[in-house]
């Protein structure tokens, strides 16, 4: 697949097919993902890739979790600022409606917006999840290597015809994740993801900030 296609239509996916993905093919994606660029090489990624009994007792735990009112472990890394301004704020606030929107979920709708949040869990039907951890004494520069190392899985997965959805949500529970990739505590989860066939029944939005917003050209 051409670059340029991979890019366009990457997207995160919140539907797949019940379709396995096969073993090779992971391994294929992975060995050519390990020569996204780092900083010294040091090539800080830790990914556990979890599918079968392993995961679906990591959702059905969750899940359980999630039933229960637990609303997660403590959080060991904030997701976005104190105070989301603009324009962040509008761009985040059009993703929520189109996500919620197209699903017949009013903004005030509390349980709607719950009910499809919970749907992170189940990995939204997929068999596979990736999770991504990074040592914690780390700093900044080395997340930003794991951000582009994830960018260059999800781009070999369009590759290969698959599909993906990176989910910081996974942290909020990362307790549960350990119990089951069994990951040492100096390792923190920053996301999982979501890895499958894409159902193509399934619509959802695309959106972006026009290239005006976010790059100045200076000639």
């Amino acid at each position: 697949m051409d670059v340029y296609r991979a890019v366009r239509t990457r997207q995160s996916v919140r539907r797949f097919t019940d379709q396995p993905v096969p073993r090779e093919v992971l391994e294929r994606v992975l060995a050519a993902a390990a020569d996204a660029p780092s900083g010294s090489n040091l090539q800080p990624w830790n990914v556990y890739v979890v599918s079968g009994a392993p995961l679906a007792t990591l959702k059905k735990a969750v899940a359980e979790r999630v039933a229960a009112g637990d609303c997660g472990d403590e959080r060991e890394f904030a997701n976005y600022p104190p105070e989301v301004r603009s324009p962040y704020l509008e761009r985040m606030t059009a993703l929520g409606e189109g996500l919620y929107g197209a699903r017949g979920v009013a903004r005030g709708d509390i349980a709607g917006r719950a009910r499809i949040r919970a749907e992170n869990w189940n990995c939204f039907g997929a068999g596979t999840a990736l999770f991504c951890y990074l040592d914690r004494d780390m700093p900044v520069p080395r997340w930003a290597d794991v951000g582009i190392y994830l960018q260059t899985v999800m781009l070999l997965l369009r590759a290969e015809g698959l599909h993906s959805c990176t989910q910081e949500v996974w942290a909020e529970y990362h307790r549960s994740v350990a119990d089951v990739t069994a990951a040492p505590p100096e390792r923190m989860l920053f996301c999982g993801m979501s890895i499958g066939f894409a159902d193509p029944a399934f619509a959802q939005p695309r959106i972006r900030a026009p290239l005006s917003e976010t790059v100045t050209f200076l000639d």
